[in-house]
């Protein structure tokens, strides 16, 4: 089979910064309080016009671009998002018409803060066996349209924002194996309060000026944390291990952004050595779910934290539950 490697990134990230004084108009709790659970200071929030497509075109321009791939030569969009606020059609067929790739197979999926890593595999797996020569592949959330403003358990967590990559044919192999599961059975830990379904009564119902309930994300944030510091951690040593390396060689360590405090204790578990920079976009971004790993893969090259041609360990983790992780080599 065909090697295949990421042959740019992009990110984009909204203009709106919602500090934590302005989260805590709504919720009983304090900068402080919210720094030292999460680590976030700021976030992101996408204007209300601005959708998941237009955040995702911003990002899959700047991939493409630094990919040197025209829009004839993809084959293949795949859009991980949660965020898209329709059933259906999906939101990959319509970025990819406005970025003019000419017919591509284009779909969205659906595994929350692991779905970029899952999306990264599919598009590794495509152009190795020669379904496609090039995938452009999305992270893309607005979860501020699913947030609680209320809900103190997850108000101040989300951010929005986008990141892309192009995967292509390669003459080395530059994606490792990807380790991922599923825990089903913890499906109510991270989820959407109410289903559309059990919504449409009230929603039908309402006259037009009464208000009706929203389907807010929501996340038992203690169990959360310590799925992620305890089972997360032994998934990402596995990863290193199948792509025949050690911590000692990465370049970088890229996790999900979920928080500050999940990402220490998986450096502590990896022993991960000092010289290995490590992604902390979350004190800024939030929790962008699909999108936090290519955004700070991105950022991270940009600024010349991460080296152009390294080895770097990405895991995203979140609801479903699921993971999924993978030694890639930053383009």
């Amino acid at each position: 089979m065909r090697h295949a490697r990421i042959h740019g990134v992009g990110g984009y990230r909204p203009e709106r910064v919602v500090t934590n004084e302005e989260i805590i108009q709504f919720i009983d709790s304090s900068d402080e309080w919210i720094r030292q659970r999460s680590g976030i200071a700021t976030r992101r929030w996408a204007r209300e016009d601005e959708t998941v497509i237009d955040m995702a075109e911003a990002a899959s321009r700047q991939a493409m671009e630094r990919a040197g791939v025209a829009p004839d030569q993809i084959g293949v969009v795949i859009m991980a998002t949660v965020s898209h606020p329709f059933q259906t059609p999906a939101a990959a067929p319509q970025l990819a018409h406005r970025m003019g790739i000419p017919s591509p197979a284009a779909f969205d999926i659906s595994a929350a803060c692991a779905g970029y890593c899952h999306a990264v595999s599919l598009a590794n797996d495509m152009v190795r066996v020669g379904t496609a020569d090039y995938v452009l592949v999305v992270g893309v959330e607005k979860l501020s349209d699913f947030t609680d403003k209320h809900d103190r358990g997850s108000a101040f967590i989300f951010g929005d924002g986008a990141g892309a990559a192009v995967i292509g044919v390669s003459d080395f192999p530059g994606i490792g194996p990807t380790l991922w599961g599923s825990l089903g059975d913890q499906a109510d830990v991270i989820t959407q309060r109410e289903s559309w379904t059990d919504l449409r009564p009230t929603m039908e119902d309402a006259g037009r000026t009464e208000a009706v309930p929203w389907p807010a994300f929501v996340m038992q944030g203690q169990t959360v944390f310590r799925w992620a510091v305890f089972s997360m951690a032994p998934v990402a040593l596995e990863t290193v291990k199948a792509a025949g390396i050690t911590p000692d060689d990465l370049d970088a360590f890229v996790p999900h952004q979920a928080n500050m405090r999940i990402t220490d204790a998986m450096i502590k578990a990896l022993k991960l050595p000092e010289h290995v920079p490590v992604a902390r976009d979350i004190a800024e971004t939030g929790n962008t779910s699909a999108a936090s790993i290519p955004l700070a893969m991105s950022r991270m090259l940009d600024e010349g934290e991460a080296p152009s041609g390294g080895l770097a360990l990405q895991i995203g983790f979140g609801a479903g539950l699921v993971y999924a992780a993978q030694v890639v080599v930053m383009p």
